[in-house]
């Protein structure tokens, strides 16, 4: 979709900002002032790092354009940018001013401008200065960032020709680093104070694009408002993306696909079929098998039904295995069955000993905590193929926080596990015959092999043979993803659910959360599996509100 073009004229109220040829450069006289804090909110919170690395499916320069302006012609998110109405000289290499907001979103930014030149004015090194100290997630980034640049920068004589980017062996960063060594004057309206560090990046901006006429300068920037200025000035103004790992959400691998109505036509003399161990087995070849991947469901209504699961693909050819029916009461889990075909494809994957790693995402009531739960009970209670079951979450309340809570870490974490105490009512059904005593047994039995854990002491543990749950994995950055994850040890089940349209972090949106980011990297592997829930089971009430609310 081609972004939307720059207006003509400037809004009546920015009718007394002058267009950029029109001023004469003067020298400015006030020393630059840096600022305390004036960093987007989402980096002090957020700890995404790179999440893209350049190959031939994503390139590296994931930039989306936010001011294109008349120069520019429509740039889609993850492709090369390129001149459109002029030629460039210099082989079409962009200047990009990085302000300091995002080197402290991502460090490792410098190296993800493939071959275009990176700028830093002074005051983002001085404000990265201003930041270094603290054990927070924004100052061990400016941390990381000046021993960067510190290594970069070692015994180089000429600093103003530019340092190569490829230095410290980040082969895709073809482009140098040039640092502001002069001061750049820039005539900028005097409604924006020279004292405040953004308008004096805007100036530097400003001053180079008015040095290099014959290269695109743009400024990258995670403040909204930094970059709506910018285009005000008419300058280019660029979001930092390189940590969305999908630009569209429709995009994202739902871990089942249709075959086509006229697939047994095409195939049935080519499919070989064999049962074992009370399934059966196919094994097809031909142009659907480019399409499948490993662990990814496929079926077919037309014809003659199928419900099968990829177990193996081998070049041009791909072993199907039909499933278990876990809609069916003899095959109940703890007492749920499943309602529709994506959550019977959730509990073949739950059930499944050999897939370590299962995402589910759906909306609310579609029942991915009732599954998960299911199957945690039977197998911890009944085939005792995991010691116990461990529950954690990412506190992030919907409203304001309610404060400090009392109490030990499984007290403090059980207002946040309110959705378990729902679902285990539900499985934990009382029989009448049992009496009192017998469901308060039941009771404790349970609670018993359920540990709630705060993810905030998750650092260096290792679960061994665990029934590991982390709910609302949506509200977790990749970094903090690849923390809970890692902590798997042998035997170890990790499961992850989450909504991404209840996203309540207001540092992530449904491209960067880490529920988005490992779906994409952990498709395609033997022991992972993922599906999208598509049906409410909840209520009619919640289906309709899921629907039109």
């Amino acid at each position: 979709m081609p972004l939307p073009k720059e207006p003509n004229k400037l809004a009546t109220t920015l009718t007394d900002i002058p267009p950029i040829a029109a001023p004469k450069a003067k020298r400015s006289t006030k020393k630059p002032a840096s600022r305390v804090v004036d960093i987007p909110p989402e980096t002090a919170e957020s700890s995404n790092v790179a999440l893209l690395k350049p190959t031939s499916e994503a390139p590296a320069n994931v930039l989306k354009s936010v001011n294109p302006g008349p120069r520019l012609a429509s740039v889609k998110q993850g492709t090369t940018v390129r001149r459109a109405k002029r030629q460039v000289k210099d082989g079409g290499k962009k200047i990009f001013v990085l302000d300091t907001n995002v080197l402290m979103h991502d460090p490792t930014s410098l190296f993800r401008f493939e071959e275009h030149d990176v700028f830093l004015p002074l005051i983002t090194l001085e404000e990265l200065d201003n930041h270094k100290k603290g054990m927070s997630e924004v100052a061990r980034h400016a941390r990381q960032v000046s021993r960067s640049l510190d290594a970069l920068m070692e015994n180089i004589g000429d600093i103003e020709a530019g340092v190569n980017l490829n230095r410290l062996g980040n082969i895709d960063a073809m482009g140098k680093l040039l640092v502001q060594t002069t001061e750049l004057q820039a005539d900028l309206p005097k409604t924006l104070p020279v004292g405040k560090a953004d308008n004096q990046i805007l100036g530097v901006v400003y001053a180079l694009a008015k040095q290099h006429p014959d290269r695109e300068v743009a400024l990258v920037s995670k403040d909204i408002n930094m970059r709506i200025k910018a285009r005000a000035l008419g300058l280019l103004a660029e979001d930092y993306f390189n940590d969305q790992v999908l630009e569209d959400r429709d995009l994202l691998y739902s871990g089942f696909q249709e075959l086509p109505a006229d697939f047994w036509e095409k195939n049935s003399k080519g499919i070989e079929s064999w049962q074992q161990a009370g399934s059966t087995f196919y094994k097809i070849s031909g142009p659907a098998v480019k399409e499948i991947m490993v662990n990814q469901f496929v079926y077919c209504d037309a014809g003659l039904p199928l419900i099968a699961q990829v177990k193996e693909i081998n070049g041009k050819t791909a072993t199907l295995q039909t499933l278990r029916d876990f809609s069916h009461s003899k095959n109940a889990v703890w007492g749920i069955t499943a309602r529709n075909r994506e959550q019977n494809f959730a509990l073949n994957l739950l059930m499944n000993p050999e897939c370590d790693f299962v995402t589910l995402l759906g909306q609310a009531g579609t029942g991915k905590t009732l599954l998960a739960l299911a199957a945690g009970l039977s197998q911890v209670l009944e085939s005792k193929l995991y010691s116990e079951i461990i529950v954690t979450r990412a506190t992030v309340p919907v409203g304001e926080d309610i404060g400090f809570l009392p109490g030990t870490e499984e007290e403090k974490m059980a207002p946040w596990m309110g959705a378990f105490e729902d679902n285990l009512e539900v499985l934990n059904k009382p029989d009448p015959s049992s009496g009192e005593w017998g469901r308060a047994a039941t009771n404790d039995l349970i609670r018993t092999k359920i540990r709630v854990k705060s993810m905030n002491f998750m650092r260096g543990r290792t679960f061994i043979n665990k029934f590991l749950i982390i709910d609302e994995a949506q509200n977790l950055s990749p970094k903090q993803m690849k923390t809970l994850i890692t902590r798997a040890g042998p035997g170890t089940k990790v499961i992850c659910l989450g909504n991404l349209a209840q996203i309540d972090t207001p540092y992530l949106t449904e491209g960067s959360s880490g529920l988005t980011y490992v779906v994409d990297r952990f498709k395609g592997w033997p022991h992972a599996g993922h599906i999208t829930l598509q049906r409410g089971e909840r209520s009619r009430l919640a289906d309709y509100a899921s629907d039109n609310l």
